[in-house]
C-alpha cells in the first residue's frame, strides 16, 4: 500500500495536534482535541497524546496482524492512559482527547475503523464510495456550536459551554472518543470489504473533511477524483480558501491518501 500525507497546522505558529502515519498494510489518522486548560491538567497537551496515541497504534497494527482494529485501538488507548497516569488527570472531562480513523489491509479485505468525526472513504471499483464516518457527536455538538457563536471566545461563558459539550463524551447517549477509557473503542465503527473492491481510500481530520460535510462545496466522488489528480495538499488548500470566504476560523487539517490496496491499485484514470 503506497500513502501519500499532508497534515497542516490550523495557523502558522500553532501546534498541529493532528497526527497520521502509515506502515506497509495500514495507515491511521489521529485528530486530537482539547480545550483552554488542558495544560493544566495533562502537563504533555493534546499533540503528545495524538502522537503517542497515533504511534503505538502503528505499532500494535505491525505487530499483531491478526488482531481486530478495535482490540488494537484499546490496546494503545491503555498504553498510552498509562504513560501519564502517575502526572497528569487522565480522567479529566477538560483531559486531551482523540478522534481516530485506521485503515488496514488483511486477508484479502479492506478493514476499517472510525471513532469520533474523523472521515474514511473508500473509493469502489463499481458504485459510489463508500463514506464512514461517526454522526453522534455533530448531532449532539450542534446547539453547542451555535451557542459557542454568539459568546466570546476564551470567555468563562464560552469555556463552561465547551465543557458542557464535552460532559457527553464516552457516556451512554453522547458521542465516544480516545481518551482515558479503552472500551471507548468498542464503540468505534468498524466494518470491512474485499479489498479487489476498492480502488483507494482516504482518512481525513474533520478539518479537512469540512470542505463537505461543513463548507458543501464539492462531493466525496470529486474529492477522490482530486485525490488522484493533485494530491491531498489541493484538497487542504481547498479548505483554507473556503474558510477564508465563509470568516471560519481554520482548525488543523489532515488526510492520508492510500493508494495499491489490490489488483486495482493504480486507481481509476483522473479525469
Amino acid at each position: 500500500m503506497r500513502v501519500a500525507m499532508r497534515s497542516v497546522a490550523a495557523r502558522t505558529g500553532r501546534t498541529n495536534e493532528d497526527f497520521t502515519g502509515a506502515v506497509p498494510t495500514a495507515a491511521v489518522l489521529v485528530d486530537g482535541a482539547g480545550i483552554p486548560g488542558t495544560e493544566s491538567i495533562c502537563r504533555h497537551g493534546v499533540a503528545w497524546y495524538a502522537e503517542q496515541l497515533g504511534g503505538r497504534l502503528l505499532g500494535l497494527l505491525s505487530r499483531i496482524p491478526d488482531r481486530g482494529l478495535a482490540a488494537l485501538l484499546a490496546e494503545a488507548i491503555e498504553r498510552v492512559t498509562d504513560g501519564h497516569r502517575d502526572t497528569c488527570d487522565v480522567a479529566s472531562t477538560i483531559g486531551p482527547s482523540a478522534m481516530v480513523a485506521v485503515l488496514r489491509v488483511s486477508h484479502g479485505l479492506a478493514e476499517y475503523l472510525v471513532l469520533g468525526d474523523t472521515v474514511l472513504v473508500l473509493d469502489r471499483a463499481d458504485g459510489d464510495p463508500l463514506v464512514v464516518s461517526d454522526p453522534r457527536e455533530v448531532v449532539i455538538s450542534r446547539p453547542y456550536r451555535s451557542a459557542l457563536k454568539a459568546i466570546p471566545e476564551g470567555s468563562d461563558e464560552y469555556l463552561r459551554v465547551l465543557q458542557d459539550l464535552r460532559s457527553h463524551r464516552n457516556q451512554p447517549g453522547g458521542f465516544w472518543v480516545a481518551r482515558d477509557d479503552p472500551r471507548a473503542a468498542d464503540e468505534a465503527i468498524t466494518g470491512s470489504c474485499p479489498v479487489s473492491e476498492v480502488t483507494r481510500a482516504a482518512l481525513l481530520s474533520n478539518g479537512a473533511s469540512r470542505l463537505v460535510d461543513e463548507f458543501g462545496l464539492t462531493d466525496w466522488p470529486e474529492v477522490m477524483t482530486v485525490l488522484a489528480s493533485s494530491g491531498p495538499a489541493e484538497i487542504i488548500d481547498r479548505v483554507r480558501r473556503a474558510e477564508a470566504r465563509h470568516a471560519v476560523p481554520p482548525d488543523d487539517a489532515t488526510i492520508a491518501y492510500c493508494t495499491g490496496l489490490g489488483p486495482y491499485g493504480k486507481g481509476r484514470p483522473s479525469q
